[in-house]
């Protein structure tokens, strides 16, 4: 831990909680279809929605890793379905995208990026298609990688290969952080990082999994642990 010179960070439920965010963007988006193309909720019920999603999943395994692939498919068969064609998805998607980035960051992750970078060179590493720009913390970052760049999602470990390379630093210099312990902290070892457990919730470690290399609440807890390292 002590020649540690970059850090990759994953975003969502580490810097911001996702879940709320993308319940509400799924809901407008809903609302907003059902104002301007209201054959398509007429067919599809919520429910049946997110039945379609399954299946477009299953049929695209190979794309599974991005996200806005997945969503852009989806939106795209229910206007067929519905008899409007595909037309309306562009501005379908930016519905959705707008508040999906529309987040609210926990308040020790602006200061903790802020002090972090002045020390690291930070990469923003994401299996989702957060857009750091419209959420203002790209001037945060140095670089970024989402799955849909690498061609795969984390735990893969060509994602993690590919931050190394962003960061210019070796994987044995490389720091991952991150709340998921399969596909961050799992992940990022096998691909030869070191790791940090983000555990909001005192949650219990899994036993399947080797321990990590550390265990924070917040990122706001990072200088202090790798300072005593």
């Amino acid at each position: 831990m002590n020649d540690i010179r970059t850090i990759t960070l994953d975003l969502d439920d580490t810097l911001w909680a996702i879940h709320p965010v993308i319940r509400r963007a799924e809901e407008q988006l809903y609302a907003w279809i059902a104002e301007h193309y209201p054959r398509i909720t007429e067919q599809f019920p919520p429910a049946d929605m997110m039945q379609l999603r399954s299946e477009v999943i299953a049929e695209f395994k190979d794309r599974s890793h991005d996200l806005t692939f997945l969503r852009r498919t989806v939106l795209t068969r229910l206007g067929e379905a519905a008899g409007y064609g595909d037309s309306y998805v562009d501005e379908a998607f930016e519905v959705f995208n707008r508040v999906r980035n529309d987040v609210t960051l926990f308040p020790e992750a602006r200061p903790a990026l802020v002090s972090l970078r002045e020390r690291f060179v930070l990469i923003a590493v994401t299996n989702g298609n957060a857009d750091l720009e419209r959420i203002g913390i790209r001037d945060l970052f140095d670089g970024v990688v989402s799955a849909a760049m690498a061609g795969a999602a984390k735990p893969a470990s060509a994602i993690f290969d590919m931050a190394v390379t962003a960061g210019g630093a070796s994987a044995s210099q490389t720091l991952h952080v991150g709340d998921h312990p399969l596909h961050d902290v799992h992940g990022a070892r096998g691909a030869g990082l070191k790791a940090i457990w983000v555990n909001r919730h005192a949650d219990e470690w899994p036993d399947e999994y080797p321990a990590p290399d550390g265990e924070v609440r917040h990122v706001g807890e990072l200088h202090a642990l790798l300072d005593r390292k």
